[in-house]
């Protein structure tokens, strides 16, 4: 096995300690602070720009475009919480645009499992009825904030730190071919 490159060591090391704090956090409080995303954000603008130049500004500034605007449609719509869109807005800068979207399309395949997997334990547990009540909106014409963050099945940047993790681990330890 090769040893990483110090650029590979930083990126390893930066994103996963964000993704890790980020899903306590989530899991936690169901918030993902500005403090934690806006520096990261910024981190990742700076890695790219040390590391590679204009070349490496170019594909942050991509990254953050595809981890931030695809999520900011998402909760325009109401599909995901504004956590989520600083979330990916943070991670985009240091994985650049094609391995921001991979990271999006694996979060996406472990949220559906993992809220299927909740949802079906939570079935089996309590019955459906209970089940229900707890995840669906029932009998409420406007949800609060509050309301809507109690009805989450589960926190999104947990799938986020496992797609990332998963993905790195392919990029930097994978077969090179």
């Amino acid at each position: 096995m090769n040893s990483l490159a110090p650029s590979q060591l930083v990126l390893l090391i930066s994103v996963a300690a964000f993704t890790l704090v980020a899903a306590i956090s989530d899991l936690r409080t169901r918030k993902i602070p500005n403090w934690m995303t806006v520096p990261m954000c910024l981190a990742g603008l700076i890695y790219q720009v040390s590391f590679f130049q204009w070349s490496g500004l170019g594909s942050g500034l991509l990254g953050f475009l595809a981890g931030f605007g695809i999520l900011f449609v998402l909760w325009m719509i109401g599909s995901a919480g504004g956590g989520d869109v600083k979330l990916m807005g943070a991670l985009g800068p240091w994985m650049g645009g094609m391995l921001t979207l991979k990271v999006l399309f694996v979060s996406l395949i472990f949220v559906t499992l993992g809220t299927l997997g909740i949802v079906v334990f939570g079935v089996l547990a309590n019955g459906f009825r209970k089940t229900k009540q707890q995840y669906l909106k029932t009998g409420v014409a406007r949800e609060n904030v509050d309301q809507r963050q109690k009805r989450r099945v589960m926190a999104f940047a947990v799938p986020v730190a496992l797609a990332a993790w998963c993905m790195l681990a392919i990029q930097l330890f994978g077969p090179r071919g």
